[in-house]
């Protein structure tokens, strides 16, 4: 019993971010479900965080894609319904936010980042390298030595 339980819920798992979207959203264009669909996956649900509208089950996220397929039927072309959704609710909502003006400094961060200590790490090691090698100092002479032993012994 619990193997066919087991199997049921892996059968059932992969489907279930589908059930997000419910029937009464679905559009009556299957060209125009696609393209809603297909917008959706690329939109942050602002509640769940990373999780696209398409998967989530808040209810901003069946708003935002209630919003997508109004548009759509609209008459509005794909860049024209993102362009929409991030003039109302800013570049966050995109799961892929676009490479350009103040974001280009994020996406180069990490390599910069990355260049920067390679550079720091390459200039230590060689300056290690060309550093002096440690003088040995000389045994203390009998003398010294006695000299050590009376002062400690006091």
């Amino acid at each position: 019993m619990k193997h066919l339980l087991l199997a049921l819920m892996l059968a059932v798992l992969p489907l279930s971010p589908a059930l997000a979207v419910q029937p009464d959203e679905v559009l009556d264009d299957p060209v125009l479900e696609e393209r809603a669909r297909e917008l959706s996956r690329g939109l942050r649900c602002l509640v769940c965080r990373n999780e696209s509208i398409d998967d989530s089950n808040a209810t901003l996220a069946r708003d935002l894609r209630l919003l997508v397929r109004e548009r759509l039927v609209a008459g509005d072309s794909d860049d024209e319904v993102i362009d929409y959704v991030v003039d109302r609710y800013g570049e966050y909502v995109l799961l892929q936010p676009r490479a350009t003006g103040a974001n280009w400094l994020l996406w180069a961060a990490g390599p910069i980042m990355l260049i920067l200590g390679a550079g720091i790490a390459i200039v230590y090691l060689r300056r290690r390298e060309a550093a002096p090698e440690p003088v040995e100092t000389a045994a203390l002479s009998d003398e010294e030595k006695a000299r050590l032993n009376d002062i400690l012994d006091k």
